[in-house]
């Protein structure tokens, strides 16, 4: 069995590469470089997969899965700047596919009924990246 919550938060960020010059940034990620930033209303996806508890009917209690969620990931990441303003994010380019391990690595060990399975970040609404934690 599968369950999934979804949250949704408000974030900004540069896509930039220090370690590359202006001309290769750009060409990279055109406006998405642009040194000012850009937000996004992101929508947070979290499957948890395990055995229903026959005592319980769930897998996981969807409340305390959307608690996970806010404590180790939303809260800290909600109206802020990706690039400059949480520890956990320091030094990796925040794109959808960084965030999304980076996401996973953060609610990993909070799940302890079930298992983490997947993680569907959409950056809009035409926009979105999967993750299962799989070594890349």
């Amino acid at each position: 069995m599968i369950v999934t919550a979804r949250l949704t938060f408000s974030a900004a960020h540069r896509l930039h590469n220090p370690v590359r010059d202006a001309a290769w940034n750009r060409q990279t990620y055109d406006k998405c470089d642009n040194p000012g930033g850009h937000g996004h209303n992101y929508a947070l996806e979290v499957s948890v997969k395990g055995k229903v508890d026959p005592e319980t009917g769930m897998v996981i209690d969807l409340k305390k899965l959307k608690e996970i969620m806010r404590e180790r990931v939303v809260d800290r990441v909600d109206h802020k700047n990706l690039n400059e303003d949480v520890d956990f994010l320091r030094g990796i380019v925040p794109t959808a596919e960084n965030l999304a391990r980076a996401f996973w690595r953060e609610l990993s060990p909070g799940i302890t009924e079930g298992s983490l399975y997947e993680i569907v970040l959409h950056e809009t609404e035409r926009n979105s990246v999967r993750y299962c934690g799989e070594d890349d």
